[in-house]
């Protein structure tokens, strides 16, 4: 049965246009390209233009699809590669995932008593905005400012952690390695369970299980380990009415075989030099004993830049 309502199912392709499920090429992700490689200063050579003038709507499997000309296949693995590029070097790089890690731990620290005015003037904890829609609508961006600039006892440990945003003493990443199967959430605490046991065996009790936090990166072409080119289809200046499958060993042999990897990082809340070798040592030695190869982060203690 057609889920959506408005467009009729054989006009299904429109809504595509905009968020396209089937394999990820859409103007949203057009648009956070242009946005945001220019913002970072990274180049983005995708040309959405020419791909729209070599674009046109064939019937594929009795349904109508956005089908890309033959010799654009090369152009849409250069877009996926952008988008992999930005989420390596900005989305999930490990300064950007401290600090989404740290206003977590300062919001789940404030969510102690109420801070967000709701119906009728009552004072609502951030977890239960979702319940109240007059709170859920006064929460913005500016929560920030109002526990950093908070006198409240009860929100002096959030203020505390924003105010180490504001001075940049961010949690830091000790290390960082590429599992050679692939993890999920579940498998965090266990990770982190075996990290702190290296810890208790050197007898180095210096850090606390809630001074460490292991962070998953997954990074991707979109959808997950496939390759979302796969869910393309072409047609070729012989036949411009035949929808077909191209397969990528027909637009080069140096096309990626990979489409995912995960990354496990190690952060240490603490920023003193003792805490942060122990750390980066066990790392080294979970790593050594799982036999994964690690990335070790130097680190100084008051670089500003790490």
């Amino acid at each position: 049965e057609w889920p959506y309502q408005g467009r009729e199912e054989k006009k299904g392709f429109l809504y595509e246009i905009v968020a396209n499920k089937r394999n990820g090429i859409d103007v949203d992700k057009w648009d956070y390209f242009a946005r945001d490689c220019h913002g970072l200063g990274i180049k983005n050579n995708f040309d959405h233009h020419r791909f729209m003038k070599f674009s046109r709507v064939l019937k594929v499997d009795g349904s109508l699809q956005i089908c890309s000309r033959d010799k654009e296949a090369d152009t849409l693995y250069s877009m996926f590669q952008i988008r992999a590029t930005l989420h390596r070097r900005a989305y999930q790089h490990r300064v950007c995932n401290a600090i989404e890690t740290m206003i977590t731990d300062a919001f789940i620290h404030a969510d102690k008593k109420g801070i967000i005015p709701g119906k009728d003037g009552k004072l609502v904890r951030l977890s239960e905005c979702i319940d109240d829609p007059v709170a859920y609508t006064n929460l913005n961006d500016s929560i920030f400012h109002v526990i950093l600039m908070s006198t409240d006892k009860d929100l002096a440990k959030s203020r505390e952690i924003l105010q180490r945003i504001e001075r940049r003493q961010l949690y830091k990443c000790v290390g960082e390695t590429t599992p050679t199967e692939g993890k999920t959430k579940d498998d965090v605490s266990k990770i982190k369970k075996e990290i702190m046991s290296c810890i208790e065996e050197e007898s180095r009790h210096k850090l606390l299980p809630n001074d460490l936090v292991v962070h998953l990166v997954y990074l991707d072409y979109g959808m997950k380990t496939e390759n979302p080119i796969k869910n393309v289809r072409f047609y070729n200046k012989n036949d411009a009415t035949k929808a077909v499958i191209l397969d990528k060993h027909h637009v080069s042999l140096m096309l990626p075989g990979v489409f995912a990897e995960q990354l496990i990082r190690l952060y240490c809340k603490k920023t003193d030099e003792e805490s942060l070798k122990i750390a980066r040592d066990c790392f080294q030695k979970w790593c050594n004993d799982t036999g994964l190869l690690s990335f070790i982060m130097s680190i100084c203690v008051n670089d500003v830049e790490w």
